[in-house]
């Protein structure tokens, strides 16, 4: 799959150096500087994980009258309405439990390993023994899937159509001294092409507003291999520099805190015994990457269709 594809000798992009400037003349990462998100918590289910039917969240009227699907929390074709796998002592994004009490993104993230299944729901909320939720992707952890993922124009519970889950790198990977994928990042919405992806996302939003040089949804930055990782402050910061200078990272949805790892909630090693913190990256400019084999813009607001995949 494009996130666990080796980019370390692939040619700079022709017009890496326009969409690098016009980044950085817009303000660089939302947050100033390279500070990471801790917050999404991956679960694990196995056979004996209840799964849950849940009620889509629709915000109709704001579909109907602005025209804008991404305003609905929940719509079709894009999303699956299946019933999804709540491990006992889980959590959403951000939270204690499954309840959903700061309104941010609330991503459900759950592994099922013997079923070969990934689920990832955006904005799902326990509340008084209802579950509600936003979209869902449900990803078949068998299948090797095309250029167009779920299906082209299609969404998921990520912003540009990805199964996050899939770019989050976690504590226990860094500690083992490797981590073997690209990662994820965002940016604000203003400083996201407008209504254009290249592959391998496949969607935009109506959110976004930025100029035709800033970079689009799906587009994949390289650290730079002249980058010298000994000024970052640790090891752990080190094992990540690496991976982005060898599969990068991919521009996944609309947002302030540029990269997002995996929470160390449920994981063997945690984020502090590895001297790795929200700042631990903070080094990193947008001048320090590239970027690297863009695909074809797609423009979005053209047709913004889900045609989903077989």
């Amino acid at each position: 799959m494009p996130w666990t594809r080796d980019v370390s000798a692939v040619a700079k992009a022709a017009q890496s150096d326009t969409i690098i400037n016009a980044l950085q003349a817009a303000g660089g990462w939302g947050t100033g500087d390279f500070r990471t998100d801790f917050s999404p918590v991956v679960l694990r289910a196995d056979a004996s994980t209840p799964h849950r039917s849940f009620t889509p969240k629709d915000d109709a009227w704001a579909q109907a009258e602005l025209g804008d699907p991404d305003l609905a929390e929940f719509y079709r074709p894009d999303c699956d309405e299946v019933q999804v796998p709540l491990p006992s002592g889980g959590a959403l994004e951000g939270e204690s439990g499954y309840a959903c009490t700061s309104d941010g993104d609330c991503h459900l993230l759950v592994v099922d390993p013997a079923a070969h299944r990934l689920y990832e729901m955006w904005r799902a909320d326990l509340s008084g023994g209802r579950l509600l939720g936003g979209c869902t992707a449900v990803w078949d952890l068998s299948r090797a899937y095309g250029d167009t993922l779920r299906g082209k124009g299609c969404s998921s519970a990520d912003g540009a159509g990805f199964p996050l889950t899939a770019m989050l790198a976690t504590a226990d990977e860094v500690a083992a001294g490797e981590v073997r994928h690209a990662l994820r990042f965002i940016l604000p919405n203003e400083r996201i092409r407008r209504g254009i992806y290249v592959a391998p996302a496949t969607h935009s939003t109506f959110a976004t507003s930025g100029g035709a040089s800033l970079p689009p949804y799906g587009v994949r930055l390289r650290l730079k291999a002249s980058y010298e990782e000994a000024q970052l402050p640790s090891e752990g910061a080190r094992v990540l520099a690496r991976a982005l200078k060898r599969y990068g990272m991919f521009l996944s949805d609309g947002g302030n805190l540029p990269l997002t790892l995996a929470s160390d909630r449920f994981a063997q090693h945690t984020w502090a015994s590895l001297n790795v913190n929200n700042r631990s990256l903070s080094a990193l400019k947008v001048t320090d990457f590239e970027v690297v084999e863009p695909g074809t813009p797609v423009d979005w607001r053209a047709d913004t269709t889900c045609y989903r995949n077989p």
